[in-house]
């Protein structure tokens, strides 16, 4: 079977049917990524109760065995930004077999909760990946590291309206109502790629960890990848989360339960002091 462009001039059914299915997929991709964009929630910052100061230690683990430990200390140092500092590493076999050493900074505003700034270092063995993300209205741009010494430097620039990082993502959730069956999509750009994240209020319940009993707020959260062309693709490590956060004034995360590609993971608090006293 063929198309013809004019007497003597055929072209294969193949050729032509490809670049027909090309511009099909392209303007169905454009339509699909407008339409993911419009159900981005545009809800401002919820009237919640600001965070308390804390220092908090983790556990974290994969099926029920311990591997990693790590800290979060939560600043605000100023009227206008808070400042999350955040240690972790492998620890007893886990570290025998993996030595994995992380430290994060971020730094974000404390009025629209939205990132200024984030630095990621991670240390395996001898490798060594620094990662700088600097926020805008309008998008992010990332400097990556990687290397033994000073490493290679590379950058890239993601365009994209109000972007969170993950403690901004975290604050602004905690500001809202989180009111059962609520659901908010956002944008978050923790590291290296973009994902749209749909976190559904999925109940009310009481839970036990190590650092107490808690009545929680249960989320379950969803990854897709936002692509170059912004449109939605798979996350291929990443299944479904659930989070459980305290359901009192700190909404502090209590645990949190993965399915990703190497099976169960999980996350939970050891202990928490805040610097001031309820109100």
């Amino acid at each position: 079977m063929f198309f013809s462009y004019g007497e003597g001039n055929k072209v294969k059914h193949g050729t032509a049917g490809k670049v027909f299915l090309g511009f099909l997929i392209g303007c169905c991709s454009s339509a699909l990524a407008a339409d993911w964009q419009a159900t981005v929630t545009k809800d401002p910052p919820g009237k919640f109760q600001e965070p308390r100061p804390f220092r908090a230690t983790y556990n974290f683990g994969w099926s029920g065995f311990t591997a990693g430990t790590g800290e979060a200390l939560l600043t605000k140092p100023s009227e206008q930004r808070f400042e999350l500092q955040g240690t972790g590493k492998t620890i007893g076999l886990a570290r025998a077999l993996w030595r994995f050493d992380v430290t994060l900074h971020t730094a974000t505003d404390a009025h629209t909760l939205r990132p200024i700034e984030t630095t990621q270092t991670e240390t395996a063995r001898s490798k060594k990946i620094t990662t700088h993300l600097a926020f805008t209205a309008n998008g992010v741009t990332r400097s990556r590291t990687e290397g033994p010494g000073a490493g290679t430097t590379k950058s890239k620039q993601f365009s994209f309206p109000n972007l969170f990082d993950l403690h901004g993502a975290m604050l602004y959730l905690r500001s809202q109502p989180l009111k059962d069956r609520n659901v908010h999509r956002i944008v978050v750009y923790p590291a290296t790629n973009a994902y749209l994240a749909i976190v559904t209020v999925a109940g009310h319940e009481k839970i036990s960890v190590r650092a107490g009993t808690f009545n929680a707020i249960k989320l379950d959260l969803q990854l897709n990848k936002v692509g170059k062309n912004l449109e939605l693709q798979p996350h291929r490590k990443f299944r479904r989360a659930t989070v459980w956060v305290s359901d009192d004034v700190d909404r502090i995360i209590l645990r949190i339960d993965a399915q990703i590609f190497v099976g169960s993971v999980f996350a939970e608090l050891q202990s928490v002091r805040f610097d001031n006293p309820k109100s």
